[in-house]
């Protein structure tokens, strides 16, 4: 009997999904931006980034979160060309959950989890290296040097638009 080839199934978390926005929010508010979240299903952004004395919170940044749940994905994501004209920022969050796309798919999971990483990239990013060839219109990272972009030093992009200093404690001068 000749065996029949198993279906991919595509993989749907919406926990796992909805969680990169709430850690994307614990990273901008642990460095002192105010950080709220969109109305679910908000078209074009997730986050609203301002600054946290509503005397300089003078601008808003609109912030895309996308994310990838596998180790080992391809360092890609979807974008719809449409939507990049209504975010400022796209953050992608590599949650490293483990390997999903190995050759041993039943050992796959845990093996391969690690940290999740965290890519903060400007609009005018996303738009010179958006791929509209195909339906899915993906943002293709791997080959990219993009450390730049990369967890504290991406969201320090939006701090230093918003005029956020770094969260210091003040020294008392003993006076």
């Amino acid at each position: 009997m000749k065996a029949i080839p198993e279906k991919t199934k595509f993989t749907r978390f919406p926990v796992v999904s909805l969680s990169a926005e709430y850690l994307v929010m614990g990273h901008l508010m642990r460095r002192n931006i105010l950080t709220y979240k969109a109305p679910p299903n908000n078209e074009g952004y997730d986050l609203i980034c301002i600054h946290p004395d509503p005397r300089k919170a003078t601008r808003q940044i609109r912030v895309q979160v996308k994310s990838r749940l596998a180790s080992d994905s391809d360092r890609g994501f979807p974008v719809k060309a449409r939507t990049i004209a209504a975010f400022d920022f796209l953050v992608v969050v590599f949650l490293n959950v483990g390997n999903f796309f190995s050759k041993a798919r039943r050992s796959a999971g845990r093996k391969g989890a690690r940290e999740p990483e965290f890519y903060t990239f400007p609009a005018s990013f996303i738009r010179t290296h958006h791929d509209a060839r195909s339906s899915w219109e993906k943002v293709r990272t791997r080959g990219l040097d993009i450390e730049a972009f990369k967890n504290e030093s991406g969201f320090e992009q939006i701090a230093k638009i918003l005029e956020i200093e770094y969260p210091t404690k003040l020294l008392n001068d003993g006076a």
